[in-house]
């Protein structure tokens, strides 16, 4: 999530203070993700640096020093919005890991590991359908980040569901031909970027 961008919105709105900024902040995320109080303020003092907002010039930091934006903020900002993040490259996922570790540690049932996964990941979607059940109707941002955070983890349970059925067909195969469970070869380096250009 990008803090200073989130605040050059906030700001595109009309010049406020710097916990103004930091409680509607935490109010448009849904309250999902509440910043802490040093990155907004840090933040702030970087985008005064590099002229993408002007403060009161009151002299001192804090809650009460007003901040507004510029036109270069503007600038940032609309490119910010429509450039698409970098998801060409699949991201250092710790769970990906703790099942490729698994197949390889002795005495480890791999399916016992990804139904440990899958049980925690079914129990937090329960807790976040709980959370959008009873929040308000009118809260759209915190109905939004509900919504993205069901798609995610119904995303990894499915894949958890993939890797499972994946691992019993090919030891059920290996069992048909009379051969050992098939050994789990060394991961491929990826040859190419997807998304990437020749």
């Amino acid at each position: 999530m990008s803090v200073p961008h989130a605040l050059l919105a906030l700001l595109s709105e009309g010049p406020k203070y710097g916990l103004q900024l930091r409680q509607e902040f935490e109010a448009r995320t849904g309250e999902v993700w509440p910043p802490n109080v040093a990155p907004v303020y840090t933040s702030l003092q970087r985008l005064e640096r590099d002229g993408l907002v002007e403060s009161d010039d009151t002299g001192q930091d804090g809650p009460q020093k007003g901040y507004r934006i510029t036109v270069r903020g503007e600038q940032e900002l609309a490119g910010w919005l429509r450039t698409p993040p970098d998801l060409s490259s699949p991201p250092r996922d710790e769970l990906v890991i703790k099942v490729l570790v698994a197949l390889r540690v002795p005495g480890t049932d791999v399916h016992d590991v990804i139904q440990v996964h899958r049980r925690y990941g079914v129990e937090l979607m329960q807790q976040w359908t709980r959370i959008k059940e009873d929040a308000a109707e009118d809260d759209v941002g915190l109905a939004l980040a509900v919504d993205a955070e069901l798609f995610r983890l119904d995303s990894v349970v499915r894949w958890l569901d993939a890797a499972d059925g994946r691992l019993k067909r090919a030891a059920a195969d290996a069992a048909a031909a009379g051969q050992p469970a098939p050994a789990v070869p060394a991961l491929p380096r990826p040859r190419r970027r997807v998304g990437a250009r020749r």
